[in-house]
C-alpha cells in the first residue's frame, strides 16, 4: 500500500469533518434556531431544520446511484469528489452571509452543502478499495475515522474560542463570530482536501479516453443501469434471509443514531441551553469518541459482536430518555459524553457485523446498497422528529419518537441468527468458485 496516498485519503476525513461537526452537529443548528429562524416559534424552527435534513438525505439517495455509476463508468471518482468538495465547501461558506430571518436561504444552502458532503463520500469511500489491499482496508478505514474525530474536534475547539471570545477577536457580535465560523469551515474543507487531489488522479489512467463516458448518451443509460442495479441487488439480498433481517434492523437503529446526531443541538437550543454550552458539549462528544471507539474494537472479543451492539443501542435508549428530562447545560454535557461513548462504536460494529454476513463475491455490490439504503432510511428520523414537534408544539415529545427506531431496530436484531448468516455467505462463495480455485481474487498488488 502506498502510504503517501493512504495518508492523503485519510486526510480528506479530517477535511470534511469540518462540515460534520460545525454544520451538522454543532454551530449551524444553533444559528438556525436562534438567528435564521428567530422570528419563528421554537418548535416550528426545529421542525423546519428537521425537514431540511430530510430533503437533503432524499436528494442524496436519489442522486448517489446515478453519480456513482457515472463516476465508475468514466473512471472519474477523483474528479467527481473534487466537484462535490468544492460545492459543499462553497455552500457552507456562503451561509456566513446569512442573518436573522434567512432560514429559507440557510436551508437551501445547507441542502446543497449536504449534497456535496454525503454525495462526495460516495466517491471517497469507494476509493478505499483502490488504495488499500483487503488485509489493510479495515485499518485504513479506522485511520480515516480517527483523523475525522481529531480534525473535526480541533476545528470545533477553535470555533468555540471564536464564538465565546467574539469581542476579544474584534467581532461586533456573537452572530458575526458564527458567520465567520461558517466561512472558516468551508475554507478548512477545501484546504485539507488538497493532499488527496494531489496524490489521487482525477481521471484514472485506464479511462483517459473521453469516449469512455459521453454525457449525451451516458447519463440516461447510466440512470437506467443504476435503477436496475439497485433492484437487482435488493433481489440478491433477499436470497440471504439473515442478511436481509439484519439490514432492516440496521435501517431502523441507524436512523435513530443519525437523528440524534443531526437534531441534538437544535433541540438543546429550543429548550434554552446557550450556544456556547451546546457547542462545547458536542466538542466533548468528539474527544470522548476517540478512546471509546477503540474500546469497542476489543469488546466483541469479550462478549460477542451482537451483544456489544445491543449494549450500545441500549445505551442510546437511556440517552433518549434522559434527553427528554434535560433542562440544564450540565445535563447536556453529560448526554454529550454518553453519546461519545457509543457513537463510533455502534457505527463500527454495525459495519463489521454486516461484513460478516456479506458473500465476498458480492461485497462491493452489497456495501454500495447498504450505503444507499442507509441514506434513504436516514431521511425518516428527522421527518418524524419534525412532524412530532410541529404537531405537539414541543420537541420534548419529538425526542421520545426516536425511541421507536432504537427499540424496533433492537427487536429486529433479535431475529438475526449471525452464525447462520455467516454460513449462508460462505456457502454462496463456495458455490461460485471454480473447482480449481485456491486463491482470493479481486485485488492485485
Amino acid at each position: 500500500m502506498d502510504q503517501k496516498r493512504a495518508r492523503a485519503w485519510a486526510m480528506y476525513d479530517w477535511a470534511n469533518s469540518a462540515f460534520a461537526t460545525t454544520m451538522i452537529a454543532a454551530v449551524l443548528p444553533v444559528f438556525y434556531q436562534t438567528v435564521a429562524a428567530a422570528d419563528l416559534e421554537g418548535a416550528v424552527a426545529t421542525s423546519y431544520w428537521a425537514f431540511s435534513q430530510t430533503i437533503a438525505m432524499i436528494l442524496v439517495a436519489v442522486l448517489a446511484p446515478l453519480l456513482g455509476a457515472a463516476a465508475d463508468q468514466g473512471g472519474r471518482k477523483g474528479l467527481f469528489l473534487l466537484i462535490a468538495a468544492i460545492v459543499g465547501a462553497v455552500a457552507s461558506a456562503l451561509i456566513g452571509f446569512t442573518g436573522r430571518g434567512d432560514y429559507v436561504a440557510v436551508s437551501v444552502l445547507f441542502i446543497i452543502a449536504t449534497l456535496g458532503f454525503s454525495g462526495g463520500n460516495t466517491f471517497y469511500d469507494s476509493m478505499l478499495r483502490d488504495i488499500a489491499p483487503p488485509d489493510q482496508r479495515h485499518a485504513l478505514s479506522a485511520r480515516g475515522y480517527t483523523y475525522g474525530y481529531l480534525g473535526g474536534g480541533l476545528l470545533l475547539l477553535v470555533h468555540i474560542v471564536l464564538i465565546q471570545g467574539w469581542a476579544s477577536f474584534g467581532f461586533t457580535s456573537q452572530i458575526q463570530a458564527m458567520q465567520i465560523v461558517f466561512m472558516t469551515a468551508g475554507l478548512w474543507w477545501l484546504l485539507f482536501s488538497i493532499p488527496l487531489f494531489r496524490n489521487v488522479p482525477l481521471i484514472e489512467p485506464k479511462h483517459t479516453d473521453s469516449s469512455q463516458f459521453s454525457p449525451k448518451i451516458g447519463v440516461l443509460r447510466t440512470a437506467k443501469q443504476s435503477v436496475k442495479s439497485v433492484l437487482r441487488t435488493l433481489l440478491h439480498i433477499k436470497k440471504y434471509p439473515e442478511l436481509f433481517k439484519y439490514l432492516v434492523a440496521f435501517w431502523l437503529f441507524n436512523d435513530g443514531i443519525s437523528t440524534i446526531i443531526s437534531m441534538a443541538a437544535i433541540y438543546g437550543a429550543e429548550i434554552g441551553i446557550g450556544a456556547t454550552h451546546l457547542i462545547a458539549a458536542l466538542l466533548i462528544t468528539q474527544f470522548v469518541g476517540v478512546p471509546f471507539t477503540f474500546l469497542f474494537e476489543k469488546l466483541p472479543v469479550k462478549i460477542g459482536a451482537k451483544n456489544a451492539l445491543y449494549l450500545s443501542l441500549g445505551f442510546y435508549v437511556v440517552i433518549v430518555i434522559v434527553g427528554y428530562f434535560m433542562n440544564s447545560p450540565l445535563h447536556f454535557y453529560i448526554l454529550a459524553a454518553m453519546v461519545g461513548m457509543v457513537q463510533g462504536g455502534s457505527q463500527s460494529l454495525a459495519r463489521s457485523i454486516y461484513s460478516q454476513l456479506v458473500p465476498a463475491s458480492k461485497a462491493t455490490e452489497f456495501f454500495g446498497f447498504m450505503s444507499l439504503s442507509g441514506k434513504v432510511s436516514a431521511a425518516l428520523g428527522p421527518a418524524v422528529f419534525g412532524l412530532t414537534a410541529a404537531m405537539t408544539g414541543t420537541s420534548r415529545l419529538a425526542i421520545l419518537s426516536v425511541l421507536f427506531f432504537f427499540l424496533s431496530g433492537m427487536w429486529f436484531l433479535t431475529k438475526v441468527d449471525l452464525p447462520k448468516g455467516e454460513r449462508e455467505a460462505i456457502e454462496d462463495d463456495d458455490k461460485s468458485l471454480p473447482p480449481d480455485h485456491n486463491t482470493p481474487s479481486g485485488f492485485t498488488v
